[in-house]
């Protein structure tokens, strides 16, 4: 437990890595005691740390985020009636391979993708949030160059079964539209809010796109909706630049997995910290656990 709080504390607080981390618990007491660490014994080691997210491993980590979501959903924090799907890139501790510049050189796992509007290496992760909240339900991390609509399916029916059939309308943009998608969302009664991309349903009128000046046309309650998405947006943003999403030096699919998990595990925590603090208004507010 000691180790998992240390965990926490690096990404809450925004340590750049575990060594560093190390060193902190040398210095800060307060540190050390809320990691479980006594005053007579050495702090953990980086090797302690890698070792023990490989015995974790991602399913159980992935068990103890849908605990945490489940407590959130008693509360009423999330009500997931609206899910919101998108995709973000982290880029790979690693060096292009100079005999196979599609991947990596010791992260032979990750390939390269479109990062905006430049091609990198490193992963993608496929996310799926509470457009109430702003917290992730599931991720699904794969190869930067694997697309959107690949992983579509499987995200949903994750978000599906956290969300205990509640959906009532799903929201991405376009790089998730697929006619699979939109006859799984389908059958299970879920309004699909997805721009139709320009090579598809060509000639049809009132039909929601969006532009490459990212103006929406088409029906005014669906773009009213689609506004939501922007929550994705969010989440991604804090995971990055609040949570060390960025700040790892993991190689290969099953680690960055574990990163990624520990990452949203931070924001769950946080969100259940507020709750029980009685200051619901701070859940999405990263800086309360770090202070």
């Amino acid at each position: 437990m000691g180790i998992f709080k240390a965990l926490m504390v690096k990404r809450l607080q925004q340590i750049p890595s575990e060594r560093e981390l190390c060193w902190r618990l040398w210095k800060d007491d307060n540190l050390r005691g809320l990691c479980d660490v006594e005053s007579e014994q050495n702090p953990y080691h980086p090797s302690q740390l890698s070792r023990f997210k490989k015995r974790v491993g991602a399913r159980r980590l992935q068990r103890i985020m849908n605990k945490l979501l489940k407590e959130l959903f008693k509360r009423g924090v999330i009500n997931g009636e609206t899910v919101v799907l998108g995709a973000t890139f982290v880029r790979a501790y690693s060096r292009r391979d100079p005999h196979d510049n599609s991947r990596g050189k010791s992260d032979p796992e990750a390939r390269v993708g479109r990062n905006g509007k430049t091609y990198e290496l490193g992963y993608k992760l496929h996310v799926a949030a509470d457009a109430k909240s702003e917290l992730p339900l599931a991720v699904v991390v794969a190869p930067a160059n694997d697309n959107e609509k690949k992983h579509a399916p499987v995200l949903f029916r994750q978000a599906w079964k956290i969300t205990e059939h509640r959906t009532k309308t799903l929201v991405a943009d376009s790089q998730f539209s697929s006619r699979k998608l939109r006859e799984q969302l389908s059958t299970h009664g879920v309004k699909v809010v997805i721009p139709y991309p320009a090579n598809q349903s060509k000639g049809e009128a009132k039909l929601l796109r969006v532009d490459k000046y990212f103006r929406t046309h088409g029906p005014v309650v669906e773009k009213r909706i689609y506004a939501q998405r922007g929550a994705i947006e969010r989440v991604n943003s804090r995971l990055k630049e609040q949570l060390c999403l960025e700040r790892h030096r993991a190689r290969g699919l099953e680690r960055i997995t574990i990163h990624a998990l520990l990452c949203m595990i931070a924001m769950l925590l946080n969100a259940l910290a507020a709750l029980r603090l009685n200051r619901p208004e701070k859940a999405r507010s990263i800086t309360l656990l770090a202070c």
